[in-house]
């Protein structure tokens, strides 16, 4: 549904993307991670056909940004970082406005108006002027504008900012109802708990350029292993299991403030080998627990990689 190759982007000697490749499959979400600047709202701009690439190429739902901006609009639906809802209209005349420019006739534009109300908590404030609205209540009006023509490409950027944690969920939701439905979702988030538990797929930017790309299992696997974290009772115990794990071929890390070990696990037979060796010597075990990486890890990870490896580019320019 979404195919980018070699996307380029410069505002004068500012490059904002430079080669940026993109596959999203129907009925999928793709997360795109990045600091402030790494380049993801100028990219969902120029796949939204808002702004021209420098380089490169993109088709979105079949259509050519550049060549086929008109009818691509017609498939896809947006919300960007801020609330673009007329404030000088209610709520539910808001939607029905765009339901009515999409080509919806009175009745129509109306029941999918209130379809939508319901679907984002806002049925009791449904008649007063949008400028009313609190931030959240405006987000998720502007949420709903967006997915008034049921479009099949759905592009959120930073959809859940301004969000109590309730509405939050109430947004994963409607996401997850949406690739059900058959939608294909690009999300760009300022929380890794949201990639992580709605994204199939993700590509890591920064600076303009793919760090990484692939599902979040992938990239978790790619920089981290599983641990088990393994406690006891005493701190006598602790010190046993240290060269008792050892001994197992493991490579156990004590911590006597927490009273207990962690061992690096590659498969499930690891996880018995430890539970065995401790039992083999006779030590109770007061918990158990096998952690993957977080994405927060896998971030933060490639983040210090980029800027080592920008601080060596940098010093190789200098000699």
């Amino acid at each position: 549904m979404i195919v980018a190759r070699g996307i380029g982007k410069r505002y004068g000697s500012v490059t904002a993307l430079d080669g940026v490749d993109l596959d999203v499959h129907q009925g999928s979400v793709h997360g795109l991670l990045g600091h402030n600047g790494a380049g993801k709202t100028t990219l969902v701009r120029i796949l939204t056909a808002q702004t021209r690439p420098s380089a490169g190429r993109a088709t979105v739902s079949g259509f050519d940004v550049v060549d086929q901006p008109e009818r691509l609009r017609r498939k896809i639906g947006l919300t960007g970082q801020f609330a673009s809802v007329d404030e000088q209209l209610s709520g539910r005349d808001n939607l029905i406005l765009i339901a009515r420019l999409l080509g919806a006739g009175r009745r129509q534009a109306r029941a999918r108006a209130d379809e939508l109300l319901e679907s984002f908590g806002l049925v009791d404030a449904a008649g007063r002027l949008a400028r009313t609205f609190s931030g959240g209540m405006r987000r998720r009006l502007d949420l709903a504008a967006s997915l008034v023509g049921r479009p099949a490409v759905v592009f959120l950027d930073e959809p859940t900012t301004g969000l109590d944690p309730a509405a939050r969920l109430n947004v994963w939701q409607i996401v997850r109802d949406l690739v059900r439905d058959g939608a294909t979702v690009l999300l760009t988030s300022q929380y890794l708990d949201e990639i992580d538990r709605l994204s199939e797929s993700l590509t890591v930017l920064s600076d303009g350029r793919i760090l990484a790309a692939g599902s979040p299992m992938e990239l978790k696997h790619q920089v981290g292993r599983r641990t088990a974290v393994v406690r006891f009772e005493a701190v006598a115990d602790l010190k046993v299991a240290g060269p008792v794990l050892s001994g197992s071929g493991l490579r156990p890390a004590l911590d006597e403030a927490r009273t207990s070990v962690t061992v690096p696990v590659e498969t499930s037979r690891d996880i018995a080998t430890i539970v065995r060796a401790l039992d083999d010597a006779g030590l109770e075990l007061s918990e158990l627990q096998v952690a993957e990486p977080t994405l927060d890890e896998v971030y933060l990870s490639l983040m210090s990689a980029a800027a080592q490896s920008a601080g060596s580019e940098r010093a190789e320019a200098v000699k």
